[in-house]
């Protein structure tokens, strides 16, 4: 089953909000669209050797897919659509996906709570996440959200982009009251003022600056903890072959989109049902020149992690969670990356 973008009003300018009812919309697709969606030429789940997740949130999963990488190298491909990162995990553990997208601090959080996965590159550098209030919010600073409903999606950058951003003013996440929900929801909850506050995520935080008239509270692209792609351990030892094609055509998307970032925004604009200028403000806060191996830089971006959700409770224990830390990466294949 292919669920087709949303796209703008027919006829109305690039610029143009969508219509009242889309939000609402928007939020059924992005919690319905973890189940499968064909690429083309691809055969079912079962027929194909690679299965893959795209993402609105990692750009490079959408040039593999559209340029069909992958298939032009030989290899068939169902491609499954990962609303968050928390989805992403989710079709890990359930074995629906062989390589998925997510955060870093996403994936540390799964591989301590025994999901087994190992990170093989880095796909960009973003800064995907913000603290985001409605444009007439009274509150102007971090602190001022203590007591206050803030939407966030646990299990995702964003959700510890948030607990990073209230630790720089002495507050924890139980000093606010958070509101678990997708993030497209969290976009849709702040915009009705159902929150006084929500930690959003690209491309729907862009959105919601342009067309929903709200504004970044509180930015920090060092409380960003990259875009890892993630494969289960399983898929790694028995085909380590087709592991290593994705990491390639991985390698071979960054080029394209690097030599053609009008063309990658225009993509992402297609492809996500956004408009050119907020799929251009992704882009802009998205580093896609970042060293795809994961090392040392990705591991102190982890490392401040660890005390956090294991305060947090997200995972057992800092031994848990320390332990998960020093296994997860698997370097190989990004080193060993052609283009």
């Amino acid at each position: 089953m292919r669920l087709r973008p949303l796209r703008s009003r027919p006829g109305g300018p690039a610029s143009r909000r969508f219509g009242t009812a889309l939000p609402a919309v928007l939020a059924t697709v992005a919690t319905l669209t973890s189940g499968c969606v064909q690429g083309e030429g691809a055969g079912d789940a079962a027929g194909a050797d690679i299965r893959l997740d795209y993402a609105y949130y990692n750009p490079l999963s959408l040039v593999v897919r559209d340029r069909k990488l992958l298939e032009n190298a030989g290899h068939s491909v169902t491609w499954i659509l990962s609303a968050g990162s928390n989805k992403a995990n989710e079709n890990l553990r359930a074995e629906a996906i062989d390589i998925g997208s997510t955060a870093g601090s996403a994936a540390l959080m799964a591989r301590a709570n025994n999901t087994p996965i190992k990170v093989v590159s880095l796909y960009s550098k973003p800064e995907w996440a913000a603290l985001v209030v409605p444009q007439d919010s009274p509150v102007g600073s971090v602190a001022q959200l203590r007591g206050q409903k803030i939407a966030a999606t646990k299990g995702t950058d964003p959700y510890f982009f948030l607990l990073q951003a209230l630790g720089t003013a002495g507050l924890t996440g139980k000093d606010v009251d958070i509101v678990n929900i997708q993030h497209s929801d969290g976009k849709t909850a702040l915009e009705r003022g159902s929150v006084a506050a929500w930690a959003g995520l690209d491309p729907y935080m862009a959105q919601s600056r342009q067309e929903g008239k709200s504004r970044l509270l509180y930015r920090n692209p060092e409380f960003n903890t990259y875009g890892t792609l993630n494969a289960r351990e399983d898929f790694l030892a028995e085909h380590p072959d087709r592991a290593q094609a994705v990491v390639d055509a991985y390698e071979q998307a960054r080029v394209w989109a690097l030599a053609h970032p009008a063309e990658l925004a225009a993509l992402l604009a297609r492809e996500a049902g956004i408009t050119p200028e907020i799929a251009a403000e992704q882009v802009e806060r998205t580093v896609l020149d970042n060293e795809p191996v994961p090392g040392p830089e990705l591991h102190a971006v982890l490392a401040r992690v660890v005390p956090i959700i294991v305060a947090d409770g997200s995972v057992r224990s800092a031994q848990d969670a320390t332990a998960a830390l020093e296994s997860l990466f698997e370097p190989q294949f990004a080193t060993k990356a052609t283009v």
